[in-house]
């Protein structure tokens, strides 16, 4: 199997994934291998309220084309699922340079991590921006010292990296951070809830802003739902 990029993932959104669905947890016909509780993930659509971002210049225009890729990781990471339940696990096949197995969990781990990063990025934009509210607030806070320099950071991290910027709570110390993501699996840390997640993809803000990354983001934080972010906090 071909290893998935982000440009399979833009030329295939509109392809169709056959077989019976994996919702719950009941054996396909033909299963092979021990992955039972894969269900299959709902393709997703855009929460209405991101209408409201075009006020600051983000246009429906570009969700709407973001949309398809959203849709791509879900379709992609489906498909992987369908493949993974018909394989037979075999270690004296399994390879660290190529193997079917290495190419399918390191392709499940992008289409899967793509698919939740753009869950949490339309899920918590649409609202009105501004300084952060509620327990979020707190937390900034604690670990920045003031919203203002949250906002600094978050914005040149948001210029360094080459895809992500998340905004993660670490149940080790009670800290949030910023992270800096240079794909969709890229760099995962264990412990954590990512509570905003901010895509940097040149997809992300070309229609509306060229090559001003920094004027996109400037736009992406008036438009933060701080009651989304707080409502992702455990």
């Amino acid at each position: 199997m071909n290893e998935i990029t982000r440009r399979n993932l833009i030329l295939s959104t509109a392809a169709t994934i056959g077989g019976a669905a994996m919702a719950g947890i009941p054996r396909i016909p033909g299963q092979q291998g021990p992955y039972l509780a894969l269900r299959e993930e709902p393709i997703p659509s855009l929460p209405a309220k991101v209408k409201n971002t075009e006020s600051v210049g983000i246009s429906m225009k570009t969700h709407e084309a973001h949309e398809k890729l959203w849709q791509g990781y879900a379709r992609k990471t489906n498909e992987i699922r369908q493949v993974l339940a018909q394989l037979a696990p075999d270690p004296s096949k399994a390879n660290q340079i190529y193997s079917e197995l290495r190419s399918l969990k390191v392709d499940y781990s992008f289409a899967y991590q793509g698919l939740i990063n753009h869950n949490i990025f339309f899920e918590t934009i649409g609202g009105s921006g501004g300084p952060a509210t509620g327990r979020i607030a707190e937390l900034i806070r604690a670990t920045y010292g003031s919203f203002e320099n949250w906002a600094a950071d978050w914005k040149a991290t948001g210029i360094a990296g080459r895809g992500w910027v998340f905004l993660a709570y670490d149940h080790s110390n009670g800290r949030v951070f910023n992270y800096l993501g240079d794909a969709q699996n890229t760099f995962p840390l264990w412990n954590h809830t990512c509570v905003l997640a901010m895509d940097v993809y040149e997809h992300a803000y070309f229609i509306d802003f060229a090559e001003r990354r920094a004027a996109y983001i400037d736009a992406y934080m008036e438009t933060i739902d701080w009651e989304a972010v707080n409502d992702r906090l455990v």
